[in-house]
């Protein structure tokens, strides 16, 4: 998943890798305890891999550094202030960038339109937020397959609740989790249902070439 989520930040443009952590865990939210420890092992590995490759940090846009939030202690402010000195009030950051290869779009776009599993809600809702680099069709098979993984468990869920052997706070947390299901579902339903006009228009072009390619008739 991490791997997905950083392709799709270099799909958008280049980044410093100070730069992708803060997007992982501030814009996208899905990744807000990823680590530098498990990000530059996996831009290493995509390096490696050639999906990914380093550019030049200077030719690089990016907004200025975090402000480190009081520490709440003498100590720890003097401490704030000596790191901000030794690095010239730039902050910590990545000697590197990285911008994503042909073959890290290749990469991306199976990662996105690959299945995820039935109870990983973070996966899917992370190929949703990168959506928009899909065809109306995969898009439209992605909705469609993480509505019938919600069906299914809402299946299990009211089959749970319909045993009599529930207390009432076993079968309030069984209640509370058939609404949270019920109302996934009906919020695919209308992103499926706004990807319709989008699939039918991508599908018409499709369907008109062979009859445009089709030779014309002739009379005897």
């Amino acid at each position: 998943m991490l791997d997905l989520a950083i392709l799709g930040l270099l799909e958008e443009r280049e980044l410093h890798g100070y730069e992708i952590r803060r997007q992982l865990r501030e814009g996208l939210g899905l990744l807000a305890n990823v680590s530098y420890g498990s990000l530059y092992p996996a831009l290493s590995r995509l390096e490696a891999a050639g999906a990914v490759e380093a550019v030049d940090p200077d030719d690089v846009r990016s907004g200025p550094a975090p402000v480190a939030p009081p520490t709440g202690s003498l100590s720890g402010e003097w401490a704030v202030l000596r790191a901000r000195r030794r690095t010239g009030g730039r902050g910590r950051r990545s000697k590197k960038a990285y911008r994503i290869t042909d073959h890290g779009r290749l990469l991306f776009s199976e990662l996105l339109a690959g299945p995820s599993a039935p109870d990983d809600a973070r996966s899917f809702g992370l190929r949703l937020a990168f959506a928009r680099h899909l065809a109306p069709q995969a898009r439209l098979a992605l909705l469609e397959r993480r509505r019938a993984q919600l069906v299914q468990r809402l299946g299990e869920v009211r089959a749970a609740s319909a045993e009599g052997t529930l207390d009432v706070y076993a079968r309030s947390v069984v209640d509370h989790t058939t609404e949270g299901v019920e109302r996934d579902i009906r919020w695919l339903d209308r992103l499926i249902e706004a990807e319709q006009p989008a699939v039918a228009a991508a599908a018409a072009p499709a369907a008109a070439a062979p009859a445009a390619a089709a030779p014309a008739g002739t009379d005897e």
